[in-house]
Order: structure tokens, then sequence, then C-alpha cells
């Protein structure tokens, strides 16, 4: 099953996309999608929507994970980072997606097996588990652990049974 991953964010949103058969990965494509700084939010937003949408429609995933966010000190940053998780989830769910939502604490225990690792840690296990992978920086890293994520999850799911239920 082809699973695509998303790192949202407002100025860039990772995305990764990964093949899954049973517990066996095979790295697809990865990238980012950017948001043009001096533009309105609104036009930002239709960035991101469309890049997702472009992204979707080359590489044709069947689901979809993308990674919850917490908020930040920041009010107004924050409130821009929810938009842009907001069409993380609208794009893949409007193309008629399955969408599973997993915090940066479950992905990197999914991948590093260590819910607090940092970003070199889960660099470094994305590399183990998708070998040769030339990951397209460190969104597009994030954006490829939470495929893993969710591709180990839909493995689980469909040993125990569980079949169409998304985490």
């Amino acid at each position: 099953m082809r699973l695509l991953g998303l790192d949202p964010g407002l100025q860039k949103t990772g995305w990764g996309i990964v093949d899954s058969q049973g517990t066996h990965l095979r790295h697809v494509a990865n990238g980012v999608v950017k948001s043009n700084a001096k533009r309105s939010l609104a036009e930002r937003l239709v960035e991101l929507h469309d890049g997702l949408v472009e992204v979707i429609n080359e590489w044709r995933p069947r689901s979809c994970a993308v990674e919850e966010t917490f908020v930040n000190k920041n009010p107004t940053s924050t409130l821009k980072l929810g938009q842009a998780r907001g069409m993380a989830l609208f794009v893949p769910a409007n193309a008629g997606l399955a969408v599973a939502e997993y915090t940066p604490n479950h992905v990197k225990k999914s991948v590093v097996g260590v819910g607090h690792a940092d970003k070199k840690q889960v660099d470094a296990m994305v590399q183990v588990l998708l070998p040769g992978v030339a990951i397209n920086g460190p969104d597009a890293a994030d954006a490829l652990a939470v495929a893993i994520c969710h591709a180990h999850h839909m493995a689980t799911a469909d040993k125990i049974g569980v079949g169409g239920v998304h985490l």
C-alpha cells in the first residue's frame, strides 16, 4: 500500500511517500511544499493546497498520516500553523484518502523506539529503515518518519484483524 506522511508547516510542509507491504517498506519520494512568506495568509494556504494536490495526483497514495502539532508560545504562530495543518488534513481527505494523525512523540517512538528522540536520531533511523534514501531536507525527513509510523500501525492493525481501523 502506498502511504503519504505529512509534516505540516505554513512556510514548509514536508511530505514523504513509502510503499508498505506487511513490515517491508520502500521509499518512493519525498519533498517539501513551500509557501511564499511575502504573500497573504490566504494565498499561502492556496499554495499549500495546490502543492499537496499535486503530490497526491502524482504519487497516488492510498492512505495518509499527518503529524499533530503542539501549541507554541506565540498564539499568532500557533494559529497560522493550525491553518496549515488544516490544509494538510483537508487535501488528502478531500481526495478520498483515510487520514490518521500521530503525535510527534508517537512518531519518534515508532521510528526510533524512544518517544523523546531528537531529530538526528529520527533522521538516522529513517536512513536505516529506507536504505539509500535521498532526503530533501528536515521537513521531508519528518514526513517520511510519519509515513513509517503509519505503515507500522497499519501492519499491526492487519495482524490483529482490525483491517480498516486507522489510529
